[in-house]
């Protein structure tokens, strides 16, 4: 769950923001529960997936764990992403990326009546942890990966998944950079059309 991309692709937006980090616990038509704004986080998540999941950058960066994890690769590339984004010098640096974290618990915090209840029992461990921040981190990332095997049906260990990171981590590096710009611009763009429908 790369939850730093889909928070940074909010751009700052209250509502967006929210819905864009629950969608993965919100699903079919759930999203018509909730307030119109909020409801198009939900959309632009969604949105940001399909383009992510089709892309050939991300389906070249997934190759690496294919092998090991199948179908879940996509998941561990999300993560692994989110990485190379709290990394990325012309978005985060350390003081920024901590700030950016706090307003995104404390925007979450303000509309707890909202949150589905399985993300709202998640969120505490999100805030206390500094998910978002420690993706920064290879200790971060380790964790992260565990977390997705927590989560997954079918999966047993993430140890293969942090060997696999370290192993290409340059080559993961320059996948983001090449798509993390194409993403940011289609989310800028699916952000301002969502902004201006009714």
């Amino acid at each position: 769950m790369n939850f730093l991309a889909h928070a940074y692709l909010s751009f700052h937006h209250p509502d967006i923001l929210v819905g864009n980090m629950i969608s993965d616990f919100v699903k079919g038509k759930k999203k018509f529960d909730y307030c119109g704004p909020i409801q198009k986080g939900i959309q632009l998540h969604r949105s940001i997936d399909e383009f992510t999941d089709t892309h050939a950058t991300t389906k070249k960066a997934m190759s690496v764990f294919h092998s090991a994890y199948r179908l879940y690769s996509a998941a561990f590339v999300d993560v692994t992403f989110d990485h190379f984004l709290a990394n990325d010098e012309t978005i985060f640096n350390e003081q920024s990326l901590n700030e950016f974290s706090w307003f995104v618990y404390k925007t979450l915090n303000n509309y707890a009546s909202s949150l589905p209840e399985n993300f709202l029992v998640m969120l505490p461990y999100m805030e206390t942890n500094n998910w978002l921040f420690n993706y920064r981190l290879h200790y971060g990332m380790e964790r992260s990966y565990g977390g997705i095997v927590r989560r997954a049906a079918y999966l047993t260990e993430s140890d293969t998944a942090y060997k696999i990171f370290n192993a290409h981590y340059n080559f993961l590096r320059e996948c983001y950079e090449d798509f993390f710009p194409q993403l940011l611009q289609y989310a800028k763009n699916e952000f301002d059309k969502l902004l201006h429908t009714v």
